[in-house]
Order: structure tokens, then C-alpha cells, then sequence
């Protein structure tokens, strides 16, 4: 069934525009670029450095959500014999950004881009992060040109990494993508993704890997407002991130081989917090042998089958301990491997958007060259995992914030309404405290009950008590 239409009355309009607006007021989420940072921004873009290889012959295409204009990635996909060869152009941010000049400090104060429902605070000026430095279709950009051979399974058995000048020739969406693969329709560029990226999946199962496909609760524009919404995520999105996955993994390879680089990390989950799990699969009537392994019980899992959804929200839970690990002189850091990833690996596809990637990225170049990064790098990476923690902490809040902005301004007119829920959170100490899951709107929040246990990962008819968009709050209670 289609989903109703939501439309904001213009009186709940002014009010998520003004709650909107409070939430760009947060400390620590940043203003306007300081004159000297666009005036920088601006002459680099006329004049980046421009590598010696020159790679626009070669066709590259990027994949991104509709309408994105600050590409990081694009790829080509070759067959190699009985393998394959990953050609993936990273956009070069240092050819653009001076160490220890305006535009390099407004990039560690502002660490990463900001999503909000009308518009985002970017990392880099609009004028680099949207423009110059970006992969755009038909434009010569400086790139980082990661070349990545697989065997037939597609292992990595040779990588490479070198600055080069790129030229994407076309640009999709994930739709599009999808749609072009699911009618075979796609040039072999864009039809291995899938090959590849099944071949990937496959190899992330045997190592112990997971990738969480949990639907995503995002905010669309429709009607002149915004409206919460599920998406589930795409099989092109899955094998466009093993891509990426593939890069970090090989980039931290040639990291712990020279013996310098910044890590992703995240450890092994404690026995209490799979305790916690396995205590949830039982409520929610999930069967989990003893013999079966996390990761398994996992991918056997349907998002779309309620009792499994909440169990999968759950799991989210196991990822909250990542960070990053900086190191030098070859002592590695403990741990070293992202347990998801199940592999050592490090963030290096994404410079346009998040820090830590242009770092990385330059420890790759310099190491694969057989130099040491230069010292502008190497200075910095002790104070990175700190500077991350902390723009990933402020992206969170932001994120969270405008979801609950948006879901009270849906709401508002609507206290005391009834709605069907799904129970995806019980709180431990409190039976009757948790969260539900309504499908219609695409809302998550909060519900308090009377003293009798909410049934965990069953549907529940629910009662509005409260919407206020001012202060982000939603709350139900059992009808």
C-alpha cells in the first residue's frame, strides 16, 4: 500500500523552520566560512596542484544519491584476465588545501559535513567540496587513483596508489544503477559492480565480516516540507560500499606495512553486550544456537519481518565503540581490526566529507612511493582520533536532532491520535520505557507505559501524548 501523503499546515512549518533553525545555533556546529577560507578556497580552485600521470582516457562513473554535487568517488571496473582490476579515483583534497593555512584550519574546526533536512554545512567551501575539487561529470579533476586487482574470487592480489588527473564521463544514481543492472542493460563498467560486489560479500561472510542492512530512517522534501521516511537500502548501494570497503582495507594494509597511518577500529564486543543480544533474540522469539556465530545469525535475518527488524536495531548497539587508532614506528594500536569489517581498515574514500581521509590518503601515496608522508601529515595524525570523536559526536546530534524536529512537526496536530507500532526497544530497568517504530509516518520515538513490560518486537497499537517541535520531543504510550 502507498504511503499517505504528509503536508505541514503553514503554522507547523514556522515552527520546524524555527526548530530547524535553533539546531544550526548548537554549540559547536559551525557558521559561515571565514573570508580568508573562501578567498583560499578560491584561488585554489583555480590553481590546484595537478598531478604528472594523466588517467582521463579512462571512462570512470560515479554513484551517489540524486542530486549530489560533491563527489568523492569514481570508479571503472575492468575484467583482468581470470580476475579483475578496481580503478577507483579518489578526489584529491591536499592539491587544493595548503598545510597550515586558512582553509586546512577551518577543515580540523569543522572535521566533517553536516546533513540537515535544507541543506548541509560542508566540510570544504562550495566552491572546492561542490565544484573544483569534485569528480564531476566532464571535469579534469586531481584524484588519488587507487588500481586494485582481484583474482577470481576477488581477493586483492596487487594495489597500487598514485596522484593522477581523472575525468568522470558519467553520473548516477543508485536507482539508476539498480535498474540498469536488474535489466541487464548495463555496460560492463557497471555490471561487474554486481560481480564484484558479490564476490566481496562473499569473502566478508567467510572472514567473519558484517554489513548491517537495517532500512534508514532519512527525511525528504515533499510539498514545500519534510517528511520522515524509511528506505531500505539498494543491492547497488551494498556493492558500491564493498568497493569502498576494498579501498579501506587496502589502504590499511599498506599503512601497517610501512608502519604509519590512522586506523578505523572498533573492538570485539564484550560478553555482556551479546549476552544483552542473545537475552533479545529470545524475547523476540529469534532462534540463536549456541554454535551459530553473530555474524550469521545476521545475514539469515529479513528486515522486513518485524521481530527481525527490532532485532537488527539491536544490533546497532555492537558498532557504538568505534574510533580511530593513530600510529608510528610500527607499533600498532590494540585493537587494530574493525570487528565488523573483521580486517584492518581505515577511512581514505571520503576526503570531501570527513577529515581523516585526506590524511590517509597521503600516508598511502607517500608509503606505495617508497617515501615517508610528509611531515604535515605525520604531525597531525596523534591528534585526529580525538578531532573525529568529536565531529562524529556533533554530526550524531545534529542527525538525531533534525529526525526528532521533523517527526514533532508531523505530529504536532495530532495528541491524543492513535497508530499501529512495532516495540524495537525495551529498556532493561524500566520494562514499560522503550521504543516504537511506526510505519506510517515513518516515525521512531519513544514510548512510556503505565508499569506493565512492553512486548518486545510485537506490534502495539500506540496513543499520542506528546509532540513538540521546539524541543524534539515525540512520546506515545500503549493505547
Amino acid at each position: 500500500m502507498p504511503r499517505r501523503p504528509l503536508h505541514l499546515t503553514g503554522a507547523v512549518e514556522a515552527a520546524l523552520r524555527a526548530a530547524l533553525h535553533e539546531v544550526r545555533a548548537m554549540p559547536g556546529v559551525p557558521g559561515p566560512f571565514p573570508a580568508e577560507a573562501l578567498a583560499a578556497a578560491e584561488d585554489a580552485a583555480r590553481a590546484p596542484r595537478l598531478p604528472a600521470l594523466d588517467a582521463t582516457d579512462v571512462p570512470f562513473l560515479t554513484i551517489d544519491p540524486p542530486g549530489s554535487t560533491d563527489l568523492d568517488q569514481a570508479m571503472h571496473l575492468a575484467r583482468r584476465g581470470h580476475g579483475y582490476r578496481v580503478l577507483y579515483a579518489i578526489a584529491d583534497v591536499a592539491a587544493f588545501v595548503a598545510p597550515g593555512g586558512a582553509l586546512d584550519a577551518e577543515a580540523h574546526r569543522r572535521v566533517q559535513t553536516l546533513y540537515f533536512p535544507d541543506g548541509r554545512v560542508p566540510l570544504h567551501p562550495p566552491s572546492l567540496s561542490e565544484g573544483a575539487a569534485s569528480l564531476l561529470p566532464g571535469q579534469a579533476a586531481p584524484a588519488l587513483l587507487w588500481r586494485i586487482d582481484l583474482d577470481g574470487d576477488g581477493r586483492a592480489v596487487a594495489t597500487d596508489v598514485r596522484r593522477a588527473l581523472v575525468r568522470s564521463r558519467a553520473r548516477l544514481d543508485y536507482a539508476g544503477a539498480q535498474r540498469a543492472l536488474d535489466t541487464d542493460t548495463a555496460e560492463e563498467p557497471l555490471a561487474l559492480l554486481r560481480d564484484i560486489g558479490r564476490l566481496r560479500e562473499a569473502l566478508e561472510v567467510e572472514r567473519g565480516g558484517i554489513s548491517l542492512n537495517v532500512p534508514e530512517q532519512e527525511i525528504h522534501e515533499r510539498g514545500g516540507g519534510f517528511v520522515p521516511a524509511y528506505r531500505a537500502p539498494l543491492p547497488a548501494e551494498g556493492w558500491n560500499a564493498q568497493i569502498s570497503l576494498l579501498t579501506g582495507m587496502s589502504a590499511a594494509d599498506i599503512m601497517v606495512a610501512s608502519g604509519t597511518g590512522i586506523l578505523r577500529t572498533l573492538p570485539t564486543a564484550p560478553d555482556g553486550a551479546v549476552s544483552r543480544l542473545r537475552r533479545s533474540a529470545a524475547a523476540l522469539r529469534i532462534e540463536w544456537p549456541h554454535h551459530v556465530s553473530y555474524a550469521a545469525l545476521v545475514r539469515s535475518l529479513d528486515p522486513g519481518e518485524p521481530r527481525h527488524a527490532a532485532f537488527l536495531q539491536e544490533c546497532t548497539t555492537l558498532l557504538r565503540g568505534a574510533g580511530y587508532s593513530a600510529f608510528t614506528g610500527g607499533e600498532l594500536p590494540s585493537p587494530s581490526v574493525h570487528a565488523a569489517v573483521a580486517h584492518e581498515y581505515t577511512h581514505c574514500t571520503a576526503p570531501l566529507r570527513r577529515l581523516v581521509d585526506r590524511y590517509a590518503g597521503e600516508v598511502c601515496v607517500a608509503a606505495v612511493a617508497g617515501q615517508d608522508p610528509p611531515e604535515w601529515a605525520t604531525a597531525a595524525l596523534a591528534a585526529l582520533p580525538r578531532e573525529m570523536a568529536e565531529g562524529a559526536r556533533r554530526a550524531n546530534a545534529v542527525e538525531r536532532a533534525c529526525v526528532d524536529i521533523v517527526e514533532a512537526a508531523v505530529l504536532r496536530d495530532r495528541v491524543g491520535d492513535e497508530f499501529d507500532a512495532v516495540v524495537v526497544d525495551v529498556k532493561e530497568k524500566e520494562p514499560d520505557v522503550g521504543t516504537v517504530q511506526l510505519a506510517d509516518p515513518a516515525v521512531v520515538a519513544r514510548i512510556e507505559g503505565d508499569g506493565a513490560p512492553l512486548p518486545l518486537g510485537e506490534r502495539l497499537r500506540v496513543r499520542l501524548t506528546r509532540a513538540e517541535p521546539s524541543g524534539a520531543t515525540v512520546v506515545f504510550a500503549p493505547a
